[in-house]
């Protein structure tokens, strides 16, 4: 099963986004940054999500020193809401790291997800 880690804000309602389209393919946990990234790196978590006010701050800054700035993806900003396209291409170049503004959240999660679930190296 994918498993994903969700830190920074709103991770409650993020966690309800991914559960709601994951349809049970998708094994969801919050944590805090740090931890939730080290997961990654370790091999134990696949995906970590993060939502700030920024998308490309707080909601991966701890990813991008941990896990590198190439394996972290910035999917919205403020006045740039993710797009289908960007996501899908992130998620199949391997990034695995992807923040997201708060005010997205409705619109990331699910577009994340989707790609998530349709990557063929997923887990």
């Amino acid at each position: 099963m994918i498993k994903v880690n969700i830190g920074g804000m709103n991770t409650k309602e993020i966690k309800d986004l991914v559960e709601k389209f994951a349809e049970g393919k998708i094994e969801v946990k919050i944590t805090s940054d740090i931890s939730g990234v080290q997961e990654v790196l370790k091999g134990d978590a696949d995906y970590y999500l993060g939502a700030c006010a920024t998308g490309g701050g707080g909601a991966i800054s701890m990813a991008i020193a941990i896990l590198g700035y190439s394996r972290c993806f910035t999917a919205s900003m403020p006045g740039k809401p993710p797009r289908k396209e960007e996501i899908e291409k992130a998620v199949q170049d391997g990034k695995k790291a992807l923040g997201f503004t708060c005010d997205h959240v409705q619109l990331a999660v699910p577009l994340i997800v989707q790609a998530i679930l349709n990557n063929p190296s997923a887990k």
